[in-house]
């Protein structure tokens, strides 16, 4: 009888990307898969520790888990299993923990598992691993500080007709709230053959728009002597690829030669999603961020110099350490100024063993809800007005999916700037990239 699996992925698109090449790998061995809340024979969770809601949200998921079937076997990989090293192993619902840059070695570990009925740690980084722990040695190439990139690859995601595509890992940067860099280590990149080679296989397999993600996306290729842009370059010659798009960018790689050179490429999406945290300089520098205002401002300015229309998002905290109400007012402000098309709102989350975390002057929980919801309406707000420069105009979208909407079948999809829109009908245009007229949704 075919052995049943479950996956569940928390948190960022690099996360999204890694479970489905674990989902590849175990329906490649046999396994079939099967939704997270139906019994299964293996369950994996694919965690996230970004804040302490992710810690709490990759808790729950376990215990779920071994609930659902006391006799499976669950398998915790990922951020939190390294960052929350003591809590994950006084957890009895883990049978096996997969550090970030083990997932390759799934497989193993479970056979290593039926076969001793003791608890598996696969790879954590330096310093985790305790003498107790029947630490499984595997791909060698792989070395014990995590610096090689991990052999995960997907070529024909379960999903969305959009695929994504993780081409670098890890992250130099430490910002003084962000506890990733010990989570995911240092910069690594993919080598652009092995891209170049996976989205040859996703193009023949029907995908026709890619999203490029990493944990630190704009320093690929640093430690390989090439850029992202190098990368964009060969993916862009690609036949069946007619979109490519971007994931969260630093504002410091967007300079005049890179957006010329982007603007050139039409199959890059104009949907820029620039991290900025916080629109207070006072702020960006206890973030330990690496620009002004003024300068994320201008690489803003830069970009709707070569596009007409471009999307730019990104991501804020709020309740940082220390902010004031003016700080705060200032954030408001610069965002107004900036006029996003979508707004990502954070609560600061206090992670142990970060510069952050050992700052006066922490936030009380009621001032970062009132502070995220004023952002959350000013964002709602700010989208309302992008969205309504496409009223009566021809964009293309690829379509997705098929929804009733208001007791009618409604062809939904994305245009390259990432707005949802569609068409009514019966017939499905799955995966088809067509011109038609805007139809406004109720953002």
């Amino acid at each position: 009888m075919m052995k049943r699996a479950a996956l569940h992925s928390l948190g960022c698109k690099v996360n999204s990307y890694e479970t489905e090449a674990m989902r590849q790998m175990l329906q490649d061995a046999g396994y079939e898969i099967v939704p997270f809340h139906e019994a299964a024979d293996l369950y994996v969770i694919n965690t996230c520790s970004v804040t302490n809601i992710a810690d709490h949200k990759s808790r729950q998921m376990i215990h779920r888990a071994r609930k659902q079937n006391p006799d499976a076997i669950v398998a915790a990989a990922g951020c939190y299993v390294q960052t929350s090293r003591e809590q994950a192993e006084r957890d009895e619902s883990i049978d096996i923990r997969l550090g970030n840059n083990r997932k390759q070695d799934l497989i193993t570990a479970v056979r290593e598992f039926e076969e001793r009925r003791a608890r598996v740690l696969a790879g954590n980084r330096p310093g985790m691993e305790k003498q107790h722990d029947p630490v499984v040695h595997m791909s060698p190439d792989i070395n014990r500080q995590g610096q090689a990139y991990e052999n995960l690859k997907v070529s024909h995601p379960a999903e969305h007709t959009r695929a994504f595509l993780k081409v670098q890992d890890g992250c130099n940067q430490f910002c003084s709230y962000c506890v990733i860099p010990y989570a995911r280590g240092r910069v690594r990149s993919r080598r652009p053959e092995d891209v170049v080679r996976e989205t040859y296989e996703l193009a023949e397999n029907g995908f026709q728009e890619i999203v490029l993600t990493g944990i630190h996306l704009s320093s690929y290729g640093a430690d390989l002597g090439c850029t992202l842009l190098d990368l964009i370059r060969e993916l862009h010659e690609i036949d069946g690829i007619r979109r490519i798009r971007l994931g969260s960018l630093e504002p410091g790689i967007i300079t005049e030669s890179f957006v010329r050179e982007l603007a050139g490429m039409k199959k890059v999406c104009p949907h820029f999603h620039l991290s900025l945290q916080s629109g207070s300089d006072a702020v960006l520098k206890r973030m330990n961020r690496k620009y002004t205002t003024e300068e994320y401002f201008d690489k803003c300015e830069l970009l709707r110099r070569y596009y007409e229309h471009p999307a730019l998002t990104t991501d804020i905290i709020v309740g940082f350490p220390g902010e004031t109400q003016a700080e705060f007012a200032e954030t408001c402000e610069f965002i107004k100024r900036v006029s996003f098309y979508e707004i990502h709102v954070f609560k600061y989350s206090k992670r142990d063993g970060t510069a952050a975390a050992r700052m006066d002057g922490q936030i009380a929980e009621q001032v970062k809800t009132e502070r995220s919801k004023e952002l959350l309406n000013l964002s709602a707000m700010l989208k309302e007005q992008f969205v309504s420069w496409y009223e009566g105009r021809q964009v293309e979208v690829l379509f997705e999916d098929s929804v009733l909407l208001n007791g009618r079948n409604f062809q939904e999809g994305f245009t390259p700037e990432y707005v949802k829109t569609g068409v009514f009908g019966d017939e499905s245009f799955r995966n088809r990239i067509m011109m038609v007229e805007f139809f406004r949704f109720i953002v």
